[in-house]
């Protein structure tokens, strides 16, 4: 048994801070929101009242935190604290590649232990316990990470030094933003053809135009596997989410000169649905704004 501060009980941290206290841990979680701890004391964690007294004590703290603002305050409090030099600290928030080597820099000059570990699947696969963790950080780091990560992931994949896992969640959502664009424009398309969608989701598939949007994700109800667009595309990843990616993505092309024009207007499709007033839906919803 581990004692992990999990600090960010959101809609992702309180599925993996559960996962953690069912896997045997003891999970000392902090939130601002009470109604967040209350349900992190349900399932198992011991509720604290501030960053610093979950961290109290703990070998491995771990973060899932809004944006890279969050994390730098956080840390920066933890510094403070005086955290032992044996704590490992694990970041599973998604910011920007510069902000995530800052901050473990920043650690490592204290004698602290860090790692980037952005996450991808969902709140379903967070409380699950089945998401993919991308991880940057030393060996010896990932090595150390990779235990408590496995209690919240089916896949714990080293990406090579500190930002190479936010980079790889940037590159991966980017890709994931712009897939789904295109398959909800495809199966418009086919929608206007006088193709059933079921037909199209048998044929396509298994044929060249396959990918996790419409396999996994499919963006349409009543075809394929239960996803969001089942529930009136309510939980899964949410639109504004996505969006902040998408914008990573970009600050990313344009600090090293990728072009990326695929996924430019990606963001700017979902920045027009977020507008609409659509940004708490599941980012398949946009198949909606692409309905007319």
């Amino acid at each position: 048994m581990t004692r992990i501060a999990f600090i960010g009980l959101g809609n992702m941290g309180g599925g993996m801070a559960a996962n953690l206290a069912k896997a045997g841990h003891d999970v000392r979680a902090f939130d601002l929101s009470a109604d967040a701890l209350d349900r992190a004391k349900a399932a198992g964690c011991l509720p604290a009242v501030s960053a610093a007294e979950a961290a109290d004590g703990a070998e491995a703290i771990v973060t899932m935190l809004p944006a890279g603002t969050h994390v730098e305050a956080v840390y920066a409090d933890l510094f403070a604290a005086n955290v032992a030099p044996s704590t490992l600290l694990l970041d599973c928030s998604t910011i920007d590649v510069a902000t995530a080597k800052r901050v473990a820099a920043a650690a490592h000059a204290k004698g602290l232990t860090a790692v980037d570990a952005p996450v991808s699947g969902g709140i379903g696969a967070a409380n699950a316990g089945t998401l993919t963790f991308m991880v940057g950080g030393s060996a010896e780091a990932f090595e150390r990470a990779r235990v408590i990560l496995a209690a919240m992931g089916k896949a714990v994949i080293h990406a090579g030094a500190n930002g190479t896992g936010q980079a790889a969640k940037i590159a991966n959502n980017m890709l994931l933003g712009a897939t789904m664009v295109a398959t909800c424009e495809a199966f418009l398309l086919a929608e206007k053809l006088g193709l059933d969608p079921q037909t199209f989701y048998d044929i396509s598939s298994v044929a060249s135009g396959q990918s996790w949007s419409m396999t996994s994700y499919c963006p349409v109800p009543g075809v394929g596997p239960d996803t969001p667009a089942d529930h009136d595309y309510r939980g899964g990843f949410a639109t504004a989410l996505m969006l902040k990616d998408l914008k990573l993505a970009a600050a990313a092309a344009g600090d090293t000169g990728a072009d990326t024009p695929m996924g430019a207007k990606a963001a700017e499709l979902y920045q027009r649905f977020a507008d609409d007033g659509q940004s708490g839906l599941d980012f398949s919803a946009i198949i909606r704004m692409l309905r007319g």
